[in-house]
């Protein structure tokens, strides 16, 4: 496949690695030639590395199967999912899944990619909803400037968000970078 075809989510096979793309820039700085920017993560040892494609350049796309399935549980072993079809339970350790555990409730549904039957990634939706489990009160006349504060999301996530947020409020984050988007 093209370069310039990659898309966010695919399997590729890179210097002879296992990767998925977590995303894709088609870059064209000024004067100079057009260029594919990739962000992958190597599965094998699940670091997140940047590369610069040629747009001619032709690379190796690997099918990944993608499953929907629902989170239930996570424990010293990993994060165990099921298969909403078949009910079978599938546990992922957390070096495969990363910070992502952050961002799943508990029987929520996710997206699970698998290659040879061994998981590789999860696929997060864009924003979550997740309630505040504990954050400072609100300072009174604040009402000037911009201030945020940190609150802790109840899968232990900690989140910058505006001062008038209180505990037990649902709130939508962003998946990609972590950030405060609205109440829910």
């Amino acid at each position: 496949m093209k370069a310039t075809d990659l898309r966010k989510g695919l399997g590729i096979r890179l210097d002879g690695k296992l990767c998925v793309l977590t995303n894709v820039e088609h870059r064209t700085p000024g004067n100079l030639r057009a260029f594919i920017q990739i962000t992958y993560k190597d599965v094998l040892k699940g670091n997140v590395l940047d590369k610069r494609l040629g747009s001619g350049d032709d690379i190796e796309v690997i099918d990944l199967d993608r499953r929907e399935m629902e989170y239930l549980f996570s424990d010293a072993s990993g994060a165990t999912f099921m298969d909403t079809e078949s009910y079978d339970q599938l546990v992922i350790s957390k070096d495969i899944l990363g910070t992502a555990l952050m961002y799943l409730r508990p029987n929520s549904m996710t997206m699970v990619l698998t290659h040879d039957g061994n998981p590789v990634t999860i696929e997060l939706p864009p924003s979550v909803e997740l309630t505040v489990k504990d954050c400072p009160p609100e300072v009174k006349g604040a009402t000037v400037t911009n201030q945020t504060k940190d609150a802790y999301m109840e899968t232990g996530l900690m989140v910058k968000v505006p001062a008038f947020i209180k505990t037990g409020e649902t709130l939508k984050i962003s998946t990609e970078n972590g950030n405060y988007q609205s109440r829910a």
